[in-house]
C-alpha cells in the first residue's frame, strides 16, 4: 500500500520544515540584533525577539504537524480530531506561503511549498475514513452483508442511500 509511505514521508518533511523555519527565523533575529537599525520606527530588540518567538512557533506547530502525518502512519489510520484540523490548516498554510514565495524566493520554494501540500492532501486521499474506523468492513460485501455493509449502505460509494440526489428530470419540449 501506498498510504503508509505517504505518511511517514511527509512527517519526515514537515520535521524538516520545522526545523528550517525555526532556523531560518533565528538567523533573520540575530541579523537584525547585530544591526541595530530600526524599521520605521520599530524597537530593533523587539523586532529580533518577535522573530525568535515566531521562528519558533511554526517550527513546533510544523513539528506537531509533522507528529500527526508520523502518527498516521504508524497506526495505519486516518487522521481524526485535532490531528485531522492540524494537517489541514498545515495544507492551507502551505497553500498561502506557496502563493507568496512565486514572488519573493522563486519557483524552486514555490514547488516545495506544492509538493508538501500534495503529500498532506495524498494523506487524506489515501486514507478512507469510513475503512479506518470499521476494520472488520469488507470493500465488496456480498449478499450476507449486515444491515450497515453492500454496496446500498449510507456510507458506500454507490447505491441510492450514498446521500447524493439524482439529477433533476430533463426538461421536455413541447
Amino acid at each position: 500500500m501506498v498510504r503508509r509511505p505517504v505518511a511517514w514521508v511527509t512527517a519526515i518533511v514537515l520535521f524538516v520544515e520545522a526545523v528550517g523555519i525555526a532556523w531560518v527565523n533565528w538567523l533573520m533575529g540575530v541579523v537584525v540584533d547585530r544591526q541595530d537599525m530600526s524599521l520605521a520606527g520599530l524597537d530593533p530588540d523587539v523586532m529580533s525577539t518577535s522573530s525568535k518567538v515566531a521562528g519558533l512557533v511554526f517550527g513546533l506547530y510544523f513539528a506537531l504537524c509533522g507528529f500527526t502525518a508520523l502518527r498516521v502512519g504508524l497506526r495505519d489510520r486516518a487522521p481524526a480530531g485535532i490531528g485531522r484540523i492540524l494537517l489541514i490548516s498545515a495544507a492551507v498554510v502551505h497553500a498561502l506561503l506557496g502563493a507568496f514565495t512565486v514572488g519573493l524566493v522563486g519557483w524552486g520554494a514555490f514547488a516545495f511549498m506544492m509538493v508538501v501540500l500534495g503529500l498532506i492532501v495524498l494523506i487524506f486521499m489515501t486514507y478512507d475514513r469510513l475503512e479506518a474506523t470499521r476494520p472488520d468492513a469488507k470493500p465488496d460485501a456480498g449478499p450476507d452483508a449486515g444491515p450497515h455493509e453492500g454496496p446500498g449502505s449510507p456510507g458506500s460509494a454507490g447505491g441510492s442511500g450514498d446521500g447524493v440526489l439524482p439529477p433533476p428530470p430533463a426538461p421536455s419540449v413541447s
